[in-house]
């Protein structure tokens, strides 16, 4: 009888089976991991999502970016986990006010996290000045920052709008168009919206803006 030591060494590696492993990603890219042996190879998956009940999830790579500013861009967490669309647009910053996204290249951008949830509720106001404060900061250093959250839809674009109003002198209305002409996909929720409405008539009445 082989003891568990003698039946470990005389072991081959080529008696160990391919692992297949299906991951797919915060932002919807379906890879596959095949393990044999040491080795690991990585493709995308061609297999259709399967069906789901109630929701379509939408699984595309999204790197489009909105140029707001030459140095101000926006974008969902697809662009800012992607180099190449990094470097090609020169960015040098990273605002993410994402919730529970992680910064994938912190030895190579300076990053800033503001997490923020995307809900109707959530008082964004106090968040657009410490945005603000970064957003400037990288224009006076001649750097070109990506502002994004999950899906580039929500927050991001409220923050812009924030910055806009607060730091550009637009109007509500003016911040919105900007915003949704560079980036068609961006639609605040009707809370971040009406947030961002009422912030603009405050700062008109009272002519300083309220934090």
């Amino acid at each position: 009888m082989h003891s568990l030591a003698e039946e470990i060494q005389s072991f081959s590696r080529t008696r160990l089976k391919k692992q297949c492993t299906r991951v797919t990603s915060l932002s919807g890219r379906r890879i596959i991991e095949t393990w044999k042996g040491s080795t690991i190879t990585v493709v995308d998956d061609p297999a259709p999502q399967e069906r789901t009940l109630g929701y379509v999830p939408d699984t595309s790579w999204d790197v489009q970016i909105g140029i707001v500013k030459p140095y101000l861009l926006l974008g969902s967490q697809d662009a800012a986990h992607d180099f190449g669309t990094l470097r090609k647009h020169k960015v040098s910053h990273i605002l993410n006010v994402a919730f529970g996204v992680e910064n994938v290249f912190p030895d190579l951008f300076i990053y800033k996290t503001v997490s923020i949830q995307d809900h109707p509720d959530t008082d964004l106001l106090p968040y657009i000045q410490d945005c603000c404060d970064f957003i400037k900061q990288v224009h006076k250093e001649k750097g070109v920052v990506l502002v994004h959250c999950n899906a580039g839809v929500s927050r991001a674009p409220a923050v812009v709008m924030g910055y806009l109003m607060s730091c550009d002198g637009h109007s509500f209305d003016s911040a919105l168009s900007l915003v949704q002409s560079v980036r068609p996909s961006s639609s605040p929720n009707p809370g971040f919206l009406e947030q961002l409405r009422n912030y603009k008539t405050t700062t008109t009445m009272n002519g300083s803006t309220k934090h």
